[in-house]
């Protein structure tokens, strides 16, 4: 039986916390920051939690990454 594949792009984004959920870098913070709010800039700091219906769909680009 073959292996199955990881995207890639998904395994360089995203990190499987200990309690399976996903974690990701806030978006929108590379680059044109002078037309972001200095709230929105201050939001977008560290890393955030990915919702439960998108974190379904990264792990199926992750199939070896279960918790």
């Amino acid at each position: 039986m073959p292996k199955m594949k990881t995207k890639s792009g998904a395994k360089k984004r995203f990190r499987v916390t200990a309690s399976g959920r996903v974690k990701v870098g806030v978006s929108g913070k590379r680059h044109n920051l002078r037309k972001r709010t200095q709230k929105m800039k201050r939001k977008a700091r560290g890393t955030t939690i990915l919702q439960p219906g998108d974190t379904s769909l990264v792990m199926k680009y992750m199939p070896y990454h279960r918790s």
